[in-house]
Parts: C-alpha cells; sequence; structure tokens
C-alpha cells in the first residue's frame, strides 16, 4: 500500500491556496487551477505546507493518497508548468505554429489544422518538433494524444507523430 498521502506538500515561494469548503485553488505565477476535494479527504494547511488525512474510514486512505498526487501536480503546474515534447518522423512531415493554431501536413490529401484550447501554448523550433507548454498535467497529456492520434507511429518504416521519450517497438518487413 503507498503511504503518499502522510507526505504533507511544501507550497514555494509565490503559490497561495485558497480552500473553500470542498473547493480548493491554487493560485501561481503561470496561473489559478482548482479542484473538488473528495468529502473523504481532509486537508490542513499550516506554516506553508499541506496535510491530507482520511475521514474516519479506513477505504479513504487511497482517496487521500490520489487528491495529494493531484494537488502536488496543481502546484508544480502553477510554480513551473509542464512541457511535452513531440516528434514528427517522416518525408514531407512537418508542423507549423500560428498563434493558438498547430498546422500539420502528415501525408493526407489536405492539412490538419488543431485549435489549442485554452490554457495551453505550443512552440514549433523545428518544422519537425512540437513543444507543448501548459500549467496543467492533465490537460497537456490530453492535447498531445489528441495530435499524436492524427498519425501515431507506425511499427514498418517509424513515420508518424510520437512523443520525445517514446521508443517505437519496429517490426521486420515481410519475407519472400
Amino acid at each position: 500500500m503507498s503511504r503518499i498521502a502522510k507526505y504533507p506538500i511544501k507550497l514555494p515561494s509565490g503559490v497561495e491556496t485558497k480552500l473553500d469548503g470542498d473547493k480548493l485553488s491554487i493560485k501561481g505565477g503561470q496561473g489559478t487551477l482548482g479542484m473538488i476535494v473528495h468529502p473523504d479527504v481532509v486537508i490542513g494547511q499550516e506554516d506553508g505546507q499541506l496535510t491530507f488525512n482520511p475521514s474516519e474510514k479506513t477505504k479513504s486512505w487511497a482517496m487521500a493518497g490520489t487528491t495529494r498526487a493531484l494537488v502536488q501536480n496543481m502546484v508544480t503546474g502553477v510554480s513551473e508548468g509542464f512541457t511535452k515534447t513531440l516528434e514528427i518522423n517522416g518525408v514531407g512531415y512537418r508542423a507549423q505554429a500560428n498563434g493558438k493554431t498547430l498546422n500539420l501536413t502528415l501525408g493526407f490529401s489536405h492539412p490538419v489544422e488543431y485549435t489549442l484550447p485554452e490554457g495551453v501554448s505550443v512552440e514549433t523550433p523545428k518544422n519537425t518538433v512540437i513543444v507543448l507548454k501548459s500549467a496543467d498535467k492533465q490537460q497537456l497529456g490530453q492535447v498531445a494524444a489528441e495530435i499524436r492520434a492524427f498519425r501515431p507511429p507506425e511499427p514498418y518504416k517509424g513515420k508518424g507523430i510520437r512523443y520525445g521519450n517514446e521508443q517505437v517497438r519496429r517490426k521486420e518487413a515481410k519475407k519472400k
């Protein structure tokens, strides 16, 4: 059993928390994030630390650990932010960022235009590298998965969009 809920979260300087009933909001340099806390979890705040304890139910330890992990991601997001890198492999495959729109050329008969949601920004340092930035880790992962789904990497030639640290398992071509 994980005991992650027993460790307090130390709030970095410049990060403010506000607990209003079951609503928790965290404000920092990268923006503001909020969530609704499960009723089985009790959050305590004292001298720059957040502590997480379950209510009287013994099954609540799991929910306390989950809540602690989510709040830790929120604190990291508003203080430092998260980035995710996507790489494009393939002849003629490229990407270009225009404000809140990502234009992709992926070998289809038409260009693919993806509009980014609020809170996510994109950069293309090279035309085969996409760098996504956001304070919300869950939203960042969802956007990266949607962009990757346009052309996932195929196992024979490795063409497609992959995550920066992803290893594509290659297959051998058909033999005579």
